[in-house]
């Protein structure tokens, strides 16, 4: 295989990766499908910007370093599990307004454009799993002889792909249909994102 059909590949994996349902997907449908484009592409920025430095990890070797030293990856999935519990428990009060005190809703201030740069940032990077998966795909694509730039084509990849098919997902949100359904449904799909978010919590917390 050539090294231009392996990178091809090794975007493929990430890309199935990326859209498998987890935190970063979460917050960023439910940003973009209620504070909009703008919003969606800059939260997008932010969880590339974590990407940056895990793929950075990954590729350097520092992936077998985290997953040996116990304290690191346990203070660091206390800390993940404490941060979507209270991204879960805001949309859960935002429900509980919206149902019972429907003006205060209305009143209710979206997520600035720094505050969705550091939501995205926070979500990618406090999130332990995505270093391991990381260097789970990296590693078949790292091993026998590679030129010097080989890492860097690998990082460039993560990073730059993350980036870009988040943006697009964060278009892909502005469709009117889709923004219509959430109008109506905003509310619920809110709950349900907040409990997702919570459950996710838990797993975290209860999971060795």
């Amino acid at each position: 295989m050539t090294d231009s059909l392996e990178l091809l590949a090794f975007a493929g994996v990430l890309a199935l990766g990326q859209f498998s349902p987890g935190p970063d997907m979460l917050l960023l449908t439910r940003t973009a499908l209620r504070d909009g484009a703008r919003n969606g592409v800059v939260m997008a920025w932010g969880i590339a910007t974590g990407l940056s430095l895990h793929s950075a990890l990954a590729i350097g070797g520092m992936a077998v370093v985290f997953e040996r030293v116990a304290w690191l990856r346990e203070g660091m999935r206390w800390v993940a599990a404490a941060y979507l519990a209270w991204l879960g428990y805001r949309m859960l009060v935002e429900w509980f307004v919206h149902i019972y005190s429907g003006a205060r809703y209305e009143e209710a201030k979206s997520t600035t454009t720094k505050g969705a740069y550091v939501q995205g940032l926070l979500c990618n990077l406090l999130n332990p799993k995505v270093v391991v998966f990381l260097a789970a795909v990296v590693a078949p694509f790292l091993a026998g002889d590679r030129p010097g730039w080989w890492p860097w084509a690998l990082w460039v990849i993560i990073v730059f792909e993350g980036f870009t098919l988040w943006a697009l997902w964060a278009l892909v949100l502005q469709i009117r249909s889709i923004r219509e359904g959430y109008r109506r449904a905003g509310p619920w799909i809110t709950l349900g994102f907040g409990v997702v978010l919570l459950g996710l919590a838990v797993t975290l917390v209860v999971r060795s």
